[in-house]
């Protein structure tokens, strides 16, 4: 009964929380439901972390999370991302097992925060792309940290039941660079980054580079050439050089295929050969490794070209160079789409959408797995104390 009452007053306390808007909301409701007004779930091993995905997430106003002592269903480590056209949820009901909060889109957030915790019988599955051997989960957390390539990490145990996998350390990869999930080509259109952006930071490549001396990469491009099958994944990219940026963040990317003429970017993976074959239209070339990337491709605006989707929100612009502007204050806005009197909707002239995605480190699935421990990469916490 006691516990009962206590939800009750959680309850009528949320009330008063829901009145700020500016505000910097950074608390969480703990046995509290923000029923209905999904957006998507994402898979997320803390409340911690959803809050961030909100946070990182173009739409996402507030959120609930699905803690691990959840016993309703087999639902464990959802992260429910929501929004209104309020502002604030529609409704709250106390529930056991899950907690809820609200973005900090409006509270400065670190752009690559920090998650120092590990969570013992946790598996993030999925994602993997290195695996190696070490004496414990101390070790394994080092090497991610040290590998570029490695975002989040799981280790087996050496009681887990499997025993060839035991002391198994698999590094994981998800991304960090910003990319464009829609580019096609349209009238009355032009796109264009954020001039503070963290596009070509984000490549850890660049934080290898000797102080002393700044290595830059010899392009590598193959114009009207294809280097057929491998494929590994492809992305929406801008340009090639965008392009080269994809395939040097992702760690099993050996080389490159680039269509310009729907703006695909095949990112490929064979280690034993590369063979090209003439075909219009296509730009293929190498990843950079080590070297400071070419940045040609965020520091240019794109006419004709639509960035769709993504949308944080749109404010009115005169001129193209405003809007991106407008996106460079903005410090959640990582590129942009102006819309000129040249489009076909005379509504929407002037419209400066400000957009972005998230790029902290995400894992495809979380799940509850004895003798599993999972945890992250520690290189952004070394970032945020330097």
């Amino acid at each position: 009964m006691k516990m009962e009452s206590s939800l009750i007053l959680v309850g009528l306390l949320l009330a008063s929380s829901f009145s700020f808007s500016k505000a910097c909301p950074n608390g969480l409701l703990e046995n509290v439901d923000f029923p209905g007004s999904d957006i998507t779930f994402l898979y997320s091993p803390s409340v911690e972390h959803c809050q961030q995905l909100c946070t990182q997430h173009p739409a996402c106003l507030f959120f609930t999370f699905i803690r691990p002592d959840w016993t309703s269903d087999n639902r464990h480590f959802y992260c429910y991302l929501k929004s209104t056209p309020s502002g604030q949820p529609s409704s709250q009901t106390p529930l056991l097992g899950v907690t809820s909060g609200f973005s900090l889109k409006t509270c400065n957030p670190e752009p690559r925060p920090c998650f120092s915790q590990v969570f013992q019988n946790v598996d993030f599955f999925g994602a993997d792309y290195r695996t190696l051997f070490t004496p414990d989960i101390q070790e394994c957390q080092r090497v991610c940290t040290q590998d570029p390539g490695c975002q989040f990490f799981a280790f087996m145990k050496e009681d887990h039941p499997i025993h060839n996998i035991r002391f198994k350390c698999y590094l994981k990869f998800s991304w960090s660079v910003p990319r464009t999930p829609i580019v096609e080509k349209k009238a009355g259109v032009t796109s264009g980054f954020a001039q503070k952006t963290q596009q070509t930071q984000e490549l850890d490549t660049r934080k290898q580079i000797s102080r002393a001396k700044t290595l830059h990469v010899r392009t590598s491009f193959f114009p009207n050439t294809d280097i057929p099958g491998s494929n590994l994944e492809h992305q929406k990219s801008v340009s090639v050089e965008h392009c080269q940026v994809l395939c040097s963040a992702h760690p099993k990317c050996t080389y490159f295929s680039f269509s310009s003429d729907d703006f695909e970017c095949y990112l490929k993976n064979n280690l034993n050969n590369l063979t090209v074959k003439p075909k219009d239209g296509i730009t293929s070339g190498i990843p950079a490794h080590f070297c400071q990337l070419d940045d040609t491709w965020v520091k240019q605006s794109y006419e004709g070209v639509d960035f769709r989707g993504s949308d944080i929100r749109f404010e009115l612009m005169d001129t193209a160079e405003l809007c991106q502007l407008k996106c460079d204050e903005d410090p959640n806005c990582q590129f942009y789409t102006y819309v000129d009197e040249n489009f076909s909707d005379r509504a929407a002239w002037r419209r400066c959408y400000l957009k972005r995605v998230i790029t902290m480190p995400a894992p495809p699935i979380v799940n509850k797995q004895a003798s599993v421990v999972s945890g992250f990469s520690l290189r952004d916490c070394r970032t945020s104390l330097a």
